[in-house]
């Protein structure tokens, strides 16, 4: 992620309820991005929607006849909103976020339901610990009608290079 410059606007972004400053903090892009929208964020959680875009490359083969987003990109997803967002969050008063390192250090999920092109997924985290530089999250998706997709674990590593 290039360096950035942090003015008195971006603090005064930080302050406020929009977690639109969260969301440029992200080191992903597209098309490796999994987050469209963080709709709360606090010290013990965060939430956030996702829309599958019909047309992503990843359909073409999985599977052939009948699209289904892959299982790793539904754990992406919950890692992005889940875990990297609320960790940001967390590290909210460090000046240096464009330092930030990231690193998923374990995961174990269970998967309910498919995710098909197009839906909108809603990914709910809950904090477990942060200490260390190790976070670790208990997350759940759900799709439009609020049935639950996967749950799980997540952690990584998220802390400051040197660059």
């Amino acid at each position: 992620m290039e360096g950035k410059v942090y003015s008195n606007e971006y603090s005064k972004k930080m302050s406020e309820r929009s977690w639109q400053w969260v969301l440029e903090a992200l080191p992903y892009t597209e098309p490796f991005l999994f987050v469209d929208e963080l709709t709360n964020i606090h010290a013990t959680g965060a939430e956030g929607r996702y829309r599958f875009p019909p047309d992503a490359y990843f359909y073409k083969g999985h599977f052939k006849d009948r699209p289904v987003t892959p299982g790793v990109l539904l754990t992406e997803c919950c890692a992005q909103i889940g875990l990297v967002s609320l960790g940001i969050f967390l590290l909210k008063n460090e000046k240096n976020l464009q330092h930030l390192t990231i690193g998923m250090s374990s995961t174990a999920m269970e998967f309910l339901k498919p995710v098909f092109p197009g839906e909108i997924v809603r990914v709910v985290s809950v904090l477990e610990y942060f200490r260390f530089q190790k976070l670790k999250c208990s997350v759940k998706m759900f799709n439009e009608e609020n049935n639950l997709v996967c749950k799980g674990t997540i952690a990584g590593m998220i802390g400051f290079n040197n660059g």
